[in-house]
């Protein structure tokens, strides 16, 4: 009778073994993290430029050189949209005839020269066929899309139109280009 308790023994000893998984090693669980830096929303713009000279009664036309908008804010909707507009250009003690004002001063921002990241960049006034007058900010680039760090570099031009009753003199005024 030994036998069948042998039997017994050994399949209750097999049965033991499928139901136990072999033993897991030991680990140990390490909790990673790191923090990707953000930073501004910036443009850059040449300090200043000369367009020359021009005849009262003509039009001057000029590259402001190149504009630059770096967006390094690792933002989630990274979109943004710059904007221009031109205060008056004057010489003299800036009497009527001495005074060029914003809606004789038009700007077209032309196609990007270089873009970083994802997203669509959207150029204000491709071609010279858009210009805009600058009495009011206008919409120079656009990013309508895309998260991440970006940036987008365009050369924008200007042309201004000079009045015939125009006084001689250098004129100066000030193109502004702002980001948001």
């Amino acid at each position: 009778m030994r036998k069948p308790l042998l039997t017994l023994t050994a399949a209750a000893a097999a049965a033991v073994a499928l139901a136990s998984p072999a033993a897991a090693a030991p680990s140990g669980d390490t909790i990673v993290t790191f923090t990707v830096s953000t930073a501004n929303l910036d443009i850059s713009v040449p300090p200043a430029i000369n367009l020359g000279a021009v005849f009262a009664g003509n039009s001057i036309t000029g590259e402001l050189g190149n504009v630059t908008v770096t967006d390094s804010r690792s933002a989630l909707a990274a979109t943004w949209t710059a904007t221009v507009t031109s205060t008056a250009f004057t010489t003299g003690g800036g009497s009527a005839e001495e005074t060029i004002l914003p809606n004789l001063v038009e700007y077209w921002s032309g196609p990007a020269l270089a873009t970083t990241g994802t997203g669509v960049f959207v150029p204000g006034q491709p071609t010279q066929a858009g210009a805009v007058t600058l009495n009011v900010p206008r919409t120079a680039f656009s990013k309508t899309s895309g998260s991440g760090n970006n940036s987008a570099t365009w050369a924008p031009d200007i042309r201004i139109t000079v009045p015939a009753s125009a006084v001689g003199g250098t004129y100066s005024g000030v193109i502004t280009h702002s980001v948001a």
